[in-house]
């Protein structure tokens, strides 16, 4: 099954979905650093770095001329800043709100077998009523004949070691398609945990790269944040420092706790942002109380489940931008499996 992965980032969605058995025939965004990690990790698919909205249907075929020779999926998972509830600057101007709506010509052009969005559970709250973005996709979807399923994904439910909810449409033109089954959390199999996913890697100080992978890479932390994160426990925060440490933005304040906190070695970690590199902009205090900094790119991409040696390009905020905005590996695999599996279903007629 041949997959084009719109918005698609630096590759989560892409890698996940080639680990279930899909072929990545093309990749598109416009954020230069994304593309080149993309190209790094995907060498035989083609990409094309632009916005969608200058993109042809045209150009989509100069680049895979063969793409409905085979059974087809659209991944499609346009930025989800506009409809985050991390975001407190939404705005309806805001031109992102408009670029699902471009996926529209590209459905129509290729008639896919299979549809995957994946965003932010705030979307389908955006315009609810007023036929927002996502009302207008399913909409669309419906006319031209798509069966769709609609569910809130819980990543740690799928094998990630990571809380992150995440709206997911499924759709296919070829019958009913079914939620994925969960994969943990049920049937006594516990979550994957951080100490699961980075317990592995070497120790690093603050503002260090390790010698044999340079994406093992942590930020910097000035004198006093070193203090607060030296006092601060597995699983701590703030409320773990003496007074003179606390912001006085915070010394009155209750809630936010996250920031400034470390992780814990026996949950899965916290939502990962675009800011995850920071120990100041949430959970994100590595927690070997050995090792006072945030956690490492590596870390980062480590909880979002890419490979231990995927590929990542430009700076330190930029790999954290890619990786933050990334699906989650395993979540996407496993998306990819039912789609797959419906699919060989439907061929041996037992759809």
């Amino acid at each position: 099954m041949n997959v084009i992965d719109f918005f698609s980032g630096c590759g989560g969605a892409s890698k996940g979905l080639e680990q279930a058995g899909c072929n990545i025939s093309l990749g598109i965004d416009f954020e230069p650093d994304a593309a080149s990690t993309y190209r790094a990790n995907f060498p035989n698919a083609q990409f094309i770095l632009d916005d969608v909205r200058n993109i042809a249907v045209e150009d989509v075929v100069n680049n895979v001329p063969n793409i409905t020779e085979e059974p087809l999926l659209i991944c499609t998972c346009a930025p989800c800043q506009p409809f985050s509830n991390q975001n407190n600057k939404k705005s309806d101007d805001d031109i992102r709100r408009t670029l699902l709506d471009e996926t529209h010509r590209f459905i129509s052009a290729f008639n896919p077998e299979y549809i995957l969005l994946e965003n932010v559970p705030g979307m389908q709250n955006v315009d609810a009523d007023v036929e927002g973005p996502l009302c207008r996709f399913l909409s669309f979807l419906t006319k031209k004949g798509y069966q769709h399923l609609k569910f809130i994904a819980k990543s740690e439910e799928y094998g990630v070691p990571q809380k992150r909810k995440r709206l997911v449409i499924l759709a296919s033109r070829l019958g009913k398609i079914e939620e994925p089954a969960k994969t943990h959390g049920v049937n006594d199999i516990p979550y994957v945990t951080v100490r699961d996913a980075i317990a592995m890697l070497p120790e690093l100080r603050a503002g260090e790269t390790c010698e044999i992978d340079p994406v093992h890479r942590c930020s910097n932390l000035n004198s006093t944040n070193l203090e607060r994160i030296s006092l601060t426990p597995e699983g701590g925060d703030r409320r773990n420092w003496p007074s003179r440490l606390i912001n006085k933005a915070h010394k009155d304040y209750e809630g936010h706790y996250d920031t400034y906190g470390r992780m814990s070695w026996g949950k899965p970690s916290p939502t990962l942002t675009t800011k995850c590199h920071g120990y100041s902009n949430g959970r994100f205090g590595h927690p070997d109380v050995r090792q006072n900094r945030a956690i490492s790119m590596r870390e980062a991409a480590n909880l979002q489940t890419f490979p231990h040696d995927y590929l990542f390009t430009g700076t330190l905020g930029s790999m954290a931008k890619q990786i933050g905005n990334a699906v989650p590996c395993e979540l996407a695999r496993n998306f990819g499996l039912a789609i797959l599996n419906h699919f060989n279903r439907v061929q041996e007629g037992q759809e």
